[in-house]
């Protein structure tokens, strides 16, 4: 009886890891490569595609936000690359990337705009934290006090009560 439950969990496990498979494969099937895939205004972008004739070495690109650009020959055979910078102020979404390169070759690729990373101090309410010279000599001051008093604590306790 035990077994059968075994057998049965297993058999819904390897079920459901069936059923995923071709989502999978599918999601790693793109002809195009961007990076990174989640982009910040002022970054640039890497496009790379192997959809080009193999002896293609030159293609155009476009971008919804940040215009025209163009595909070279990469590092490796029969792939283009190209760049291009997320303009400034870009408000976060989604831009959709389209690349042209022969023999009539069109294919597209959307990627995110994510807002701007977090820049300088944040503002917890005690003042700036750049002002920390004369703070942060207090407070080591107090720290390195406070544990030479525990130390002469410990010594001079008597030996029985030292735990």
């Amino acid at each position: 009886m035990r077994f059968r439950h075994m057998g049965a969990g297993i058999g819904l496990a390897l079920g459901a890891l069936a059923l995923q498979a071709p989502a999978a494969a599918a999601a790693d099937d793109s002809d195009v490569s961007i990076e990174p895939w989640n982009a910040s205004p002022g970054s640039t972008v890497t496009v790379s595609t192997r959809a080009c004739d193999p002896d293609a070495d030159y293609g155009k690109g476009f971008s919804d936000l940040a215009g025209e650009f163009h595909l070279f020959e990469g590092d490796e055979e029969g792939v283009l690359t190209g760049q291009f910078e997320v303009p400034e102020g870009t408000e976060p979404g989604s831009d959709t990337v389209t690349l042209k390169c022969p023999p009539l070759t069109k294919v597209t690729e959307t990627y995110r705009v994510i807002g701007r990373p977090p820049n300088g101090s944040v503002d917890a309410g005690f003042g700036p934290a750049e002002h920390t010279g004369a703070g942060l000599t207090l407070g080591g001051g107090l720290l390195v006090m406070a544990a030479a008093g525990g130390a002469v604590w410990m010594y001079r306790r008597p030996h029985g009560n030292r735990t």
